[in-house]
């Protein structure tokens, strides 16, 4: 049940233009921030360059499960966002990363899991993009969206954002990606798991689920997956008018490069990069399954120096 845990890990819910490039600083300041919703505060950090006086900004939104503003989470310990922050701000970009509702500092914002949707996590990420772009110390604003992140940050961005960044993201609705996943499981494992995908991409809840199952599809996670599995990443991604970077790794064993190559069919104008040797949470891996699953918990291995160099040269493009 190896890969069934690692989908579980991977998809499931948890319990303005024209800046100029600056010269590179490698000192940065870092501020909590908080962000006001209807059911309670969230909070953030605003990792800006030292001495900003003007610059671009990106959000950085996170992917699945109970990850925090550092991509972190009782199940891994990377640091990679916070490691793509600094090295963004040693290029001149400031940056915010936030703990998503339920979750570290932002806790208190979810008291059930039932009452989650995947719209409350857009209308979070959309509050964030709305703060930065009032923010006048910033010349544009740009989305990054990682993983389950990438598909929030092309529904905000249509929002004001300046240009929009997908790192990891999915290429197809997540309930077709949780099916390849457990492609490799037994028939028994896709006879039991299928028809409750199934059921659930149709909108309707599946009350009964056996123990073996039930990290996956536990009843109170359900409602969360139907309003998920209902989005395509294409189809929203192909919406975009704005310019666009496709960032992929080769060696991510979460996410695919086809997914990569879907998501550039969609929006042909997109620029798409492959970073060689990357895996899903931004470390250079050159070894096989094991060491790369082995680097969700070591957080001192740094992030690959092409990821926040190929996002300056994206923002400073113009």
């Amino acid at each position: 049940m190896k890969n069934l845990f690692l989908a579980a890990v991977i998809l499931l819910v948890y319990s303005c233009k024209g800046a100029s490039k600056p010269a590179k600083d490698t000192s940065w300041t870092e501020s909590s921030v908080a962000l006001e919703t209807k059911t309670g505060k969230l909070f953030g950090t605003l990792c800006t360059p030292k001495g900003l006086t003007k610059g671009p900004v990106a959000l950085i939104i996170a992917g699945s499960g109970p990850t925090d503003r550092d991509c972190n989470s009782p199940m891994m310990k990377t640091d990679a966002y916070k490691m793509l922050a600094h090295r963004l701000a040693d290029n001149g970009i400031s940056t915010l990363r936030y703990d998503k509702r339920g979750i570290a500092e932002s806790k208190a914002a979810m008291t059930k899991e039932t009452v989650l949707h995947f719209e409350d996590l857009v209308d979070d990420a959309n509050g964030w993009l709305q703060m930065l772009k009032a923010d006048k110390r910033f010349s544009k604003v740009i989305v990054i969206g990682h993983s389950e992140g990438s598909l929030i940050g092309m529904l905000i961005s249509k929002n004001g954002a300046d240009e929009y960044i997908s790192i990891s993201g999915i290429g197809e609705s997540a309930d077709k990606v949780l099916k390849i996943q457990l492609a490799a499981q037994p028939k028994s494992v896709q006879d039991t798991a299928f028809p409750i995908i199934d059921s659930l991409a149709a909108g309707k809840l599946v009350p009964n689920v056996s123990q073996r199952y039930y990290a996956l599809f536990r009843p109170s996670v359900q409602p969360y997956m139907i309003s998920w599995f209902k989005y395509d990443p294409s189809a929203e991604i192909k919406k975009l008018t704005i310019p666009v970077l496709i960032l992929q790794g080769t060696n991510d064993i979460q996410v695919s490069v086809d997914d990569a190559k879907k998501l550039k069919e969609a929006n042909p104008k997109a620029k798409m990069i492959l970073i060689d040797s990357m895996n899903h949470v931004f470390k250079i891996i050159k070894g096989d399954r094991t060491e790369n699953m082995n680097s969700y918990s070591n957080p001192s291995l740094p992030i690959a120096p092409e990821l926040p160099a190929d996002i300056g040269d994206f923002i400073y493009q113009d």
